[in-house]
C-alpha cells in the first residue's frame, strides 16, 4: 500500500476566518484528523464528512494521550495510506511539540509538511489592537513557557523591561511565582501586563493591570486557560489605556 503522509496543521487560536487557505484545504480533504482539545469545532465541521476523528486532548498534568503515543497515532495512520492531518491550536511550531513529531515521523520515513498557523500571541495582539512591536515602546520581543520544565530552570534575565515585550504561554498558574521572578530580576512592580483569555473565540476576555497584581487580578477575574500573558509598554499602546489606570488603582486599593 501507497504511504500516506502527515500535515501538522496549525489551526490558529480558534476562529476558522483565521486559518491560512492551505490549512482550510489540508482539512477539507484529510482522511484521518488528529486533533488538540484546543481546537474550535468550528474548525472540525470543515472535514469531511468522511473523515475520521482521533482526539488527544491535553490539560495541564493530564494527558488523554502521551506524545510517544500521538506520534506513534501519526505514523500508523500514514503507512497505513491516509493522509493525516495533526490539528493544533496556534502555531505547530510554538509550544506545539511539533518538533517532536516531525522528527517522529522522519525517523519512520513517512513524509511530513508543516502548516503554520496565527498564535494566539498574535492574534491576540491584533484583537486587541496592542502591538508587540512599536517605535515607541518595544524593539523586541520573546515568547516563553510558564510553566514548561518549571520556571526554575529558564532564565528570563533581559527578556522584559524597556524596549521589551514578554508573551508568556502557559501561566495562568503560575502567575504569582512569574510575577516573583520577574521582580527579582529587576523589573518595576508597575510594570504593565495584559492577561488575554481565550484568545479568538467569542467569549474572549483582555484583562489590563500591573505586574504586582497579576496574580491578584487573574484569581479576581477568575482567569482560565488557555491564556497568554503580555508584559511590558505595548499593553499602554492598545485601545484600553484607560482600563489599564482603572486597575492599577484598584490594585494599590487592595494591596
Amino acid at each position: 500500500m501507497e504511504k500516506g503522509k502527515v500535515y501538522l496543521v496549525g489551526a490558529g487560536p480558534g476562529d476558522p476566518d483565521l486559518l491560512t487557505v492551505k490549512a482550510a484545504r489540508l482539512i477539507a480533504a484529510a482522511d484521518v484528523i488528529v486533533h488538540d482539545g484546543l481546537v474550535d469545532d468550528a474548525i472540525l465541521a470543515l472535514a469531511s464528512p468522511v473523515a475520521r476523528f482521533i482526539s488527544v486532548a491535553k490539560q495541564r498534568s493530564r494527558h488523554s494521550v502521551p506524545q510517544d503515543g500521538i506520534n506513534a497515532i501519526l505514523i500508523r495512520e500514514a503507512l497505513a495510506g491516509y493522509s493525516v492531518v495533526r490539528l493544533k491550536g496556534g502555531d505547530p511550531f510554538i509550544f506545539g511539540r511539533g518538533g517532536e513529531e516531525v522528527e517522529a515521523c522522519q525517523a519512520a520515513g513517512v513524509p511530513v509538511e508543516v502548516i503554520p498557523g496565527i498564535s494566539a500571541a498574535i492574534a491576540g495582539g491584533a484583537a486587541n489592537l496592542m502591538p508587540l512591536t512599536h517605535r515607541d515602546a518595544s524593539s523586541a520581543v520573546t515568547f516563553v513557557a510558564g510553566q514548561c520544565k518549571g520556571l526554575t530552570d529558564q532564565n528570563w534575565a533581559g527578556l522584559a523591561g524597556k524596549n521589551r515585550t514578554l508573551v508568556i504561554y502557559m501561566g495562568v498558574a503560575t502567575s504569582d511565582a512569574i510575577c516573583e521572578k520577574l521582580i527579582a530580576d529587576g523589573l518595576s512592580p508597575d510594570t504593565p501586563v495584559a492577561v488575554l483569555e481565550r484568545v479568538g473565540r467569542k467569549d474572549a476576555r483582555a484583562l489590563r493591570s500591573i505586574l504586582t497584581d497579576l496574580g491578584g487580578m487573574i484569581a479576581r477575574e477568575n482567569v482560565a486557560s488557555p491564556a497568554i500573558i503580555i508584559v511590558g509598554d505595548v499593553v499602554l499602546k492598545s485601545d484600553a489605556e484607560d482600563k489599564l489606570r482603572t486597575f492599577a488603582k484598584e490594585a494599590e486599593r487592595l494591596a
